[in-house]
């Protein structure tokens, strides 16, 4: 079944998604050569607490963190651990959390310190693709029209877009209907009516489209061990132009 808001719940839901925006560049804020990911953990955890949130990813499913923190080949779901970023990795963070009982939900990646071209081209393209998916989140199109939009663009680009994972619908669950694909035909899926508050989430890699899933049961990474992107807005369904909940605002505000 998939729930509707109404505009008093997008109200809430927009509380939720101002405090993960602000945890994320609390993170941001500290990326850099040294630190652990366990470390950038335990900062989200104290600053969701401290502005009187709920760690949204802490055991769901018993995931054992705040942060999802996927490093280099790593897609999503990497477990923060004893590993020390170090200069020119790729950091996935994607937080969720729970405020006035709505789940608010994205994602960014991080260059640490100077990584290759490369690396700054897939990062950007899979940014760009998440708009480009946004672009088409309007009353009257499709879901179809989203994953068509975000697909067309990465795979120009000459990157390639996972399967496996998908974005989702958000609201008192984390994950609700209907699932919202980085890939698809255009005019196919569920048609979007205004209410609707999805979660995009492209996952982009510099290689081939193809993931694993590793012994930890959580982390997926590039069956080619090539890095991968990954950026996510909450956003509701309006009929002339998406309204993003989430921001980047404050993380590209620490960042430049």
């Amino acid at each position: 079944m998939v729930f509707y808001k109404t505009e008093e719940e997008i109200q809430l839901l927009k509380q939720s998604c101002d405090l993960v925006s602000r945890t994320l560049a609390e993170v941001a804020k500290n990326i850099c050569s040294g630190i652990t990911t366990l470390k950038l953990d335990n900062i989200a955890e104290q600053f969701i607490r401290d502005n009187n949130g709920i760690p949204g990813f802490l055991g769901y499913r018993d995931f054992p963190n705040t942060l999802c923190i996927s490093v280099n080949e790593q897609v999503v779901h990497g477990i923060p651990s004893s590993y020390e970023l170090k200069e020119g990795d790729i950091v996935s963070v994607d937080c969720g959390v729970i405020l006035n009982k709505y789940y608010g939900d994205s994602a960014y990646t991080f260059l640490v310190g100077n990584g290759s071209d490369q690396k700054r081209k897939l990062l950007s393209v899979t940014k760009e693709a998440l708009y480009k998916g946004i672009e088409s989140a309007i009353e009257g199109n499709r879901i179809g029209d989203i994953g068509n939009a975000v697909q067309s663009h990465a795979e120009k680009m000459g990157f390639s877009v996972v399967r496996e994972l998908v974005g989702h619908g958000i609201g008192r669950n984390l994950h609700e209907k209907p699932e919202v694909p980085n890939y698809g035909k255009k005019g196919s899926g569920l048609k979007l009516k205004t209410g609707l508050v999805i979660a995009i989430e492209p996952m982009i890699n510099l290689g081939k489209k193809d993931v694993v899933e590793s012994n930890d049961g959580w982390t997926i990474s590039t069956k080619d061990r090539k890095p991968s992107a990954h950026f996510e807005h909450t956003i509701a369904v309006r009929k002339e132009k998406a309204e993003i909940l989430t921001t980047f605002d404050y993380i590209e505000q620490i960042l430049n």
